[in-house]
């Protein structure tokens, strides 16, 4: 494995807070017995107390173990000690693979030995699988009524009541979805606990999003009915994954693929990346990694980036969600992110989607010529005066980066707000 650039360091950070504290602690000064080899780089860092902490990196999967009691990963010593490498200023090869490291690395390699003999010991039981499929039915079904009923009691008493509710309310919901096998809706009501308090446009929010659910629970009373397509788009508003072992294997689309932008989420449950892709043919897919709280996500490629690997799609209407299904190499970066629309553009082509798949309400957006205001989170506006607002938006960094000046952007639409990934700037991609 080669050493990594100081850039992919950076982008493997998970907040900015966490890498201003690792650049802090990325001189010699507080580390020792660095290393690294092919794929483990380790080392101790002297913190306030009197025992180091321990620090391993696998750069392979990556991964990332600290004795710190760090809740992210990786932390701010991981950080600090990959920065070091990536400088040439410690871990450097040839050492002997401190017994820590070497622990950590063992106990890695043997818990992936044990999951491959489960499943390797585990043939397909047809009537087993039939079984559990059917178990599985009836809890969802059963769990859909109770949505149902839950959602006619909302309407009822109004939504100015629902917003008096405590969140454990709205997270008792969500916890009887999860039992139901419908995560993807459970997500959806305990996100709306808070969003009713937090967002001045909370009525608008909450009728939609009942909307949406009252349509899912109508569209799963008549799946059987629904196309391949709409059936798979139902499928992911609920909360039913696909195995990746269906996908895998069913086709392989070429690239060079483009890395149009990238955002990090993290609900304190579970982490989410997606990283949204475009095809020499325009074609646009988006790539989701997930992670537990104690695990690490893959490290994120760059807005920007091209990329040599092939693809295969989960099914469901466009833009599809997709996994590599080869080894990803960098073929360079563009200085371009092709082709751009309109604001008016943009939500047509939303209302377009929306018309084909009710439940998705996020959607990729490139935006040509347009240039980023103050006032509020921060506005879009083009030269024919349209304007969207963003969320989630760095608007100092964005303003700062942009100066003024009309920009090509890419972003997520949502609700009408548009969240910014990347831009073009100077003749190259970058993330504000």
């Amino acid at each position: 494995m080669g050493r990594w650039s100081e850039e992919r360091v950076v982008s493997a950070a998970p907040d900015a807070s966490s890498l201003a504290a690792a650049r802090k602690l990325a001189h010699p000064g507080p580390w020792s017995d660095t290393g690294s080899n092919d794929v483990l780089v380790w080392g101790k860092c002297q913190g306030s107390g009197k025992v180091p902490y321990q620090v391993s990196v696998d750069t392979a999967a990556p991964a990332y173990r600290c004795s710190c009691s760090s809740r992210k990963f990786p932390c701010k010593h991981a950080l600090a000690l990959l920065l070091l490498w990536s400088r040439g200023e410690a871990a450097d090869g040839g050492a002997e693979t401190a017994d820590f490291a070497q622990e950590w690395a063992s106990q890695r390699a043997e818990r992936a030995t044990v999951r491959e003999r489960r499943q390797s010991d585990q043939p397909a039981d047809p009537a087993a699988q039939a079984k559990r499929l059917a178990d599985r039915m009836a809890l969802m079904d059963s769990g859909i009524d109770d949505f149902a009923r839950w959602l006619t009691d909302l309407v009822r008493t109004g939504l100015a009541t629902a917003r008096t509710q405590p969140y454990s309310w709205w997270d008792g919901v969500a916890a009887r979805l999860v039992d139901a096998q419908l995560p993807g809706l459970a997500e959806q009501v305990r996100a709306m606990g808070s969003d009713v308090h937090a967002r001045a446009d909370w009525a608008d929010h909450l009728l939609l999003r009942a909307g949406r659910w009252w349509a899912v629970t109508k569209a799963w009373r008549i799946r059987d009915t629904l196309t391949p397509d709409e059936l798979a788009d139902l499928r992911v508003a609920v909360g039913w994954a696909v195995p990746t072992a269906d996908v895998q294997g069913t086709e392989a689309l070429p690239g060079p693929w483009l890395v149009l932008g990238a955002h990090r989420s993290d609900d304190g449950r579970i982490q989410q990346q997606r990283t949204w892709l475009r095809a020499p043919d325009g074609t646009v897919v988006v790539v989701l990694d997930f992670a537990a709280q104690s695990e690490s996500l893959a490290t994120p490629q760059l807005a920007g980036a091209l990329l040599d690997a092939t693809v295969a799609r989960y099914p469901g209407s466009g833009p599809r969600r997709a996994m590599f299904t080869s080894p990803v190499a960098p073929l360079g970066t563009a200085t371009s992110l092709g082709e751009g629309g309109s604001i008016p553009d943009a939500l047509e082509a939303e209302s377009v989607a929306v018309a084909l798949s009710l439940w998705r309400g996020r959607h990729p957006v490139l935006l040509s010529g347009v240039r980023v205001s103050p006032g509020g989170d921060g506005w879009l506006r083009d030269a024919s005066g349209n304007a969207l607002p963003l969320v989630d938006a760095p608007l100092d960094s964005l303003l700062a980066l942009t100066g003024g000046h009309a920009v090509d952007l890419f972003g997520e639409l949502e609700e009408g707000r548009v969240r910014p990934l990347s831009a073009v700037v100077g003749g190259a991609v970058v993330t504000p």
